[in-house]
């Protein structure tokens, strides 16, 4: 932090006074600041780093867009497959095929060959988790509704 030397100033002129005569800015009236050592300029990296993140970007983007693509597939599959079955066993059925599809995409994301530093590594596992869950929830839901909506005797008929 920057230490500040104390200054003598006059008061605060009034209102009246600023018409008078202007104020002159002395160069001895700007504080001093404590000398601090220059810190490295980060901006300068080399074209290495620079193709190595974008390629892992672009492994991660793709990555999220397969979770993407895979929670409305398996979301819709789910709804055909757990037919027969009744009840809360279909909701845990569905539950943990959503599981067992994530899980493929995390064997896919290490096949990708992804190349993270060590405090980037749960990327892999943690890349577009959210939007997998609730995009896969969200078709399961509509295609199961879709499916079923001539059947119900009561509410509005479609």
């Amino acid at each position: 932090m920057a230490k500040f030397k104390k200054k003598k100033s006059e008061a605060t002129p009034g209102p009246d006074d600023s018409k008078k005569e202007s104020v002159d800015v002395n160069p001895n009236d700007i504080p001093e600041i404590e000398k601090s050592e220059p810190t490295p300029d980060k901006s300068e990296d080399s074209p290495i780093s620079v193709a190595e993140k974008s390629e892992k970007d672009r492994k991660l983007n793709k990555l999220f867009w397969l979770r993407v693509g895979l929670a409305v597939i398996a979301g819709a599959i789910a709804t055909f497959i757990f037919e027969d079955i009744e009840g809360e066993e279909r909701r845990w059925a569905s539950i943990i095929f959503m599981i067992i599809v994530f899980i493929g995409t995390i064997i896919v994301a290490k096949g990708m060959k992804l190349q993270l530093p060590s405090s980037d590594r749960k990327k892999i596992v943690t890349q577009g988790i959210g939007s997998y869950v609730f995009l896969y929830l969200f078709t399961w839901i509509v295609t199961y509704t879709l499916l079923h909506a001539g059947t119900v005797s009561s509410g509005i008929n479609i």
